[in-house]
């Protein structure tokens, strides 16, 4: 036999088996399907006998049926247990949304008292505020004034009945803000004067030369000399204190003079101040500034002692306006920077 007769007749052979082979899988895949077919039709009879005598009730189902609502029961329950999972989930979610709206309800109360609040000390504080620029001589008029009297700010302070919620805090607020920014330019005027009041302070002898908690010894005015006991005119004023204590310049000036008078005062520091104001502190231990030195108010000169005629560690303090000596507490009582222990 020839090759290509051998090829043909294995071709032939193979070709025969596969036919074969297919027609045994779909006779078995169609009986599989024929049998799953007549054992899903097949029929059980459910019969409910009753205890008493009545009829007895019975009703045929296929397995495709039982089977269908064996499937139906179970997406039922699984259905009712997702959907009351989600239900008591939104409970929860309901509940926690209860109670923060009732949290901010009661937030939102306290915020109305406090601007209630606000706005009283709102009134308080600009109708000082205009005392204070009636006080100190500033213009009353103006844009503020007007602003004050034909803008929000009037309805901020006039007590008419307003509707309540959200609105009204808002238009409180607004108005707040409108008579604070009103206020800026009166705050800068009352700045611009207590600025020019504190430097001519620093130019006056009003700082008092011995700082923190002291003792006043020795009045301006007649006394009896310690000494020799005769009655004569005390020309400053004595302030004790520890040794060492630092003495300071009461305002801005010139020192004129440094001397020591063995004698009397000591070692002698004097400052002239502008406005024909002198200062006198004798008795110094230490001394820090020479003669053509310039000082300002409330620079170290020196240190407490007990140099000169004295009978103790003191500070001896005089304030001449020209020639003319001036009682120390009349200018040093407009800072009250000491706690004074003693004093009359």
């Amino acid at each position: 036999m020839s090759p290509t007769d051998e090829y043909k007749k294995l071709e032939n052979e193979i070709t025969f088996r596969c036919v074969r082979a297919l027609r045994a899988c779909s006779r078995a895949v169609t009986g599989s399907v024929r049998s799953f077919f007549q054992t899903g039709r097949q029929r059980f009879t459910v019969m409910l006998i009753p205890h008493s005598e009545k009829k007895i009730f019975n009703f045929k189902i296929s397995i495709f049926s039982l089977f269908f609502l064996a499937v139906l029961l179970t997406a039922m329950v699984f259905s009712f247990v997702y959907f009351t999972t989600q239900f008591t989930g939104l409970s929860e979610i309901l509940s926690d949304r209860t109670d923060s709206l009732e949290n901010a309800e009661a937030s939102l109360e306290a915020i109305r008292d406090q601007i209630y609040d606000l706005r009283k000390a709102a009134s308080v504080f600009l109708a000082a505020l205009d005392t204070t620029r009636s006080s100190l001589g500033l213009d009353q008029g103006g844009p503020d004034a007007t602003g004050r009297a034909d803008g929000d700010l009037s309805s901020f302070f006039a007590l008419q009945e307003r509707d309540e919620g959200l609105i009204r805090e808002l238009g409180d607020l607004k108005s707040l803000s409108d008579s604070m920014l009103s206020s800026v330019d009166t705050l800068k005027d009352i700045k611009n004067v207590l600025e020019s009041f504190r430097e001519l302070l620093e130019d006056l002898p009003t700082l008092w030369p011995v700082p923190g908690r002291i003792r006043i010894t020795n009045y301006f005015g007649f006394a009896e000399h310690p000494f020799s006991h005769e009655t004569y005119l005390h020309k400053g004023i004595d302030i004790g204190k520890a040794p060492g204590a630092p003495i300071l310049a009461a305002a801005n000036g010139k020192v004129i003079a440094k001397t020591y008078d063995r004698g009397g005062f000591g070692n002698v520091v004097e400052i002239q101040h502008i406005n024909g104001f002198y200062t006198k502190y004798a008795h110094l231990d230490q001394v820090y500034v020479k003669e053509g030195d310039t000082v300002v108010q409330g620079q170290q000169i020196g240190t407490m002692g007990n140099t000169g005629l004295s009978t103790g560690h003191h500070l001896h303090f005089e304030i001449r306006l020209g020639s003319q000596v001036k009682n120390p507490l009349t200018y040093l009582r407009l800072q009250d920077s000491v706690n004074i222990t003693s004093i009359r």
